[in-house]
């Protein structure tokens, strides 16, 4: 621990909330938050087939529904982010799950493509916080060097929501129709906000920052930030990632199904490994990182390092597509996923690069760069199996691009710098 500057701001955490248990009861509330975003989001891909029965959606207007969800979401990233550094998040999280699961819940009520669409746009709007907002949560109970190993916790939530929908989701379609699901999905979520009242402190806000660090709301300065050589760095390596996650969320069931020639069920279950291998990466690879840190190890070797073993493990997906059996191929594809190490670590390595005062609107801004590259993903992964009639080529691309990723950490993003600057204020 370090010892702290009679002369300087306060910006640590009084002494009740240094180590006090409460935080990782909020990272496991994160964490809970996490998997019911996924879960919401990605119902809609299980239902889209009864959805589109009912109410005579060609492919044309499921595409729009798709859409409706990520263009929103990527819109909200920045101005979500800039409202994580400067509100309590105590409410502005609370008030962004309110929307987003009325949001899921009044889906099930839809008569209309039109309606849809509102609904999954507000849903977009309301899971812009999951990111920004739970990183920043982070941020505020956790000095630098130990921020790792809860930012991979909180946010395996979203694999985990995906491995545990692929089992629930469709039986409850089944069983109940997709109406009752959504409304069953998103009005039961609510119930989470009982204990994220009865938790979070009432002020859970980022402390005072020196003027210098502070972003005026101006274009000049926002324009002057994204010229910023680390931010630039960290988006492209995460540009990279996230079109590498996008391909396998988006297209791994169809591969599993249409080339390896398993049934729906069986596809389902080959995809979620994969996807639980990935996540179950992130905690882990954060958790190591953290430990060696405080052994003493260089920060900006031990996470960038991490961050590239783990991105070059993606190449597996390029052998997979040669493999002669299912069995082999679904085991170079979970090699493949643990990509998911360098999760953790890539968020403490931008939050590191972040002025204290801006690590919202950083991450917002990472978050959208991520989610453009889930749009170029799967239109440029579309266009080649069109094209080529085989999932080859676009998997060896998506392999080489989060190879070539891992170095723009390397040659882009500068040193990283410790800081202790803890946490809450009271």
């Amino acid at each position: 621990m370090s010892t702290q500057n009679i002369s300087a701001p306060p910006v640590s955490a009084p002494p009740s909330l240094i180590g006090d248990p409460r935080r990782w009861l909020i990272v496991g509330l994160l964490f809970a938050a996490s998997l019911i975003n996924y879960f919401d989001r990605t119902t809609v891909s299980f239902a889209l087939p009864i959805i589109a029965r009912d109410l005579h959606l060609g492919p044309n207007e499921k595409g729009t529904l798709i859409a409706a969800f990520f263009w929103s979401y990527a819109i909200m990233q920045i101005p979500m982010g800039i409202l994580a550094d400067r509100f309590n998040l105590r409410w502005l999280y609370a008030c962004a799950f309110v929307l987003w699961s009325v949001a899921q819940g009044l889906t099930g009520f839809a008569n209309s493509l039109a309606m849809l669409v509102l609904f999954r746009v507000l849903l977009g709007i309301g899971e812009a916080i999951y990111l920004p907002g739970g990183t920043r949560v982070v941020s505020l109970f956790f000095p630098l060097s130990e921020r790792a190993f809860p930012s991979g916790l909180f946010d395996f939530g979203t694999r985990s929501g995906m491995v545990l929908e692929g089992i629930i989701i469709p039986s409850m379609i089944l069983a109940y129709g997709w109406r009752n699901t959504f409304a069953v999905v998103g009005f039961a979520a609510l119930l989470w906000l009982i204990p994220w009242l009865a938790v979070t402190p009432r002020q859970m806000r980022a402390p005072p920052e020196p003027a210098q660090e502070r972003l005026p709301l101006s274009w000049p300065s926002f324009l002057g930030l994204l010229g910023n050589r680390n931010l630039i760095g960290i988006c492209l390596g995460f540009f990279c990632f996230d079109y590498y996650w996008y391909v396998l969320v988006s297209w791994l069931p169809d591969y599993m199904f249409n080339v390896r020639h398993l049934t729906l069920q069986w596809a389902g279950i080959y995809t979620a490994l994969p996807l639980l291998i990935f996540g179950m990466g992130q905690p882990l690879g954060g958790w190591i990182a953290d430990r060696l840190v405080r052994a003493g190890w260089d920060e900006t070797r031990t996470r960038k390092g991490i961050v590239s073993l783990a991105f070059l493990t993606g190449l597996l997906l390029i052998p997979a597509t040669q493999a002669g059996s299912a069995k082999v191929a679904l085991v170079l594809i979970m090699a493949g996923c643990l990509v998911g190490f360098s999760t953790a670590n890539q968020l403490v390595i931008l939050q590191s690069c972040a002025p204290a005062a801006q690590i919202g609107l950083w991450v917002g801004i990472f978050n959208f760069v991520g989610n453009i590259a889930g749009i170029v993903a799967a239109k440029l992964t579309g266009h080649f199996i069109a094209e080529t009639n085989s999932y080859t080529p676009a998997f060896v691309l998506a392999a080489l691009i989060i190879a070539v990723g891992q170095l723009s950490f390397w040659f882009i993003v500068g040193p990283l710098r410790t800081r202790h600057e803890g946490t809450l204020t009271s």
